[in-house]
């Protein structure tokens, strides 16, 4: 293994949660009188953390969303997620030969904690994740395509960052590990290559993965 940590995104990397949550936001968005596609939300949100929905629409239309509009929208993804949250194909596999290796990795992802949590006790992944793997974009002051997120995480699992690789499938995500100087891997099951731009390879199977961080 040529890396000391891989860095796992949370969102369509571990679980399988962007088509959930971004026709979730899609429905709520437009609800609250800002027409929104869920093509438009996988272009505009995917991979970002919450900030980006509010300064996006505040940024277009000079209104603010409600108080309450995270509470609400997270209800409504964890609610859903109970009932359809499914792990990403072959990710279990990917961390049991990681651990097999002796290989470090974590998870730093966009989402909150409470979010990254649910998401993995529903799909059966949190065996494999304990609180020192888990950074989320609360823990800094910017979220992607900054790179603090990813360098929090390089420095808190003791790893420079650059020895370290990172699993992405958003275009944000990958502009944040460039950033902090850190291989990229673009997973393109759901998100196409040219979206990826930047990446240092693409790969559509996490069967794929070992082999290419080999």
């Amino acid at each position: 293994m040529r890396y000391d940590l891989v860095i796992f995104d949370n969102d369509g990397v571990l679980v399988d949660s962007e088509p959930i949550s971004n026709r979730l936001l899609a429905a709520y968005l437009t609800e609250l009188g800002h027409p929104t596609s869920y093509e438009d939300s996988l272009r505009d949100y995917m991979g970002a953390a919450m900030h980006r929905v509010h300064d996006l629409i505040l940024e277009r239309t000079g209104r603010r969303l409600p108080a309450d509009f995270d509470d609400v929208f997270h209800a409504r993804v964890f609610a859903a997620f109970e009932r359809d949250l499914v792990a990403v194909g072959g990710v279990a596999d990917a961390l049991e030969k990681l651990t097999a290796d002796g290989v470090a990795y974590c998870v730093a992802s966009s989402g909150s904690h409470r979010r990254i949590r649910v998401g993995h006790r529903t799909t059966g992944l949190d065996r494999w994740f304990d609180d020192g793997r888990i950074f989320s974009s609360e823990d800094v002051g910017r979220g992607k395509p900054a790179p603090d997120l990813f360098l929090h995480a390089a420095e808190r699992m003791g790893v420079e960052p650059g020895r370290c690789v990172v699993v992405e499938d958003s275009r944000l995500g990958v502009q944040a590990a460039v950033a902090a100087g850190m291989d990229v891997y673009g997973f393109t099951a759901m998100t196409p290559a040219a979206r990826l731009a930047g990446a240092t390879g693409h790969f559509s199977g996490m069967g794929e993965l070992a082999d290419l961080l080999a």
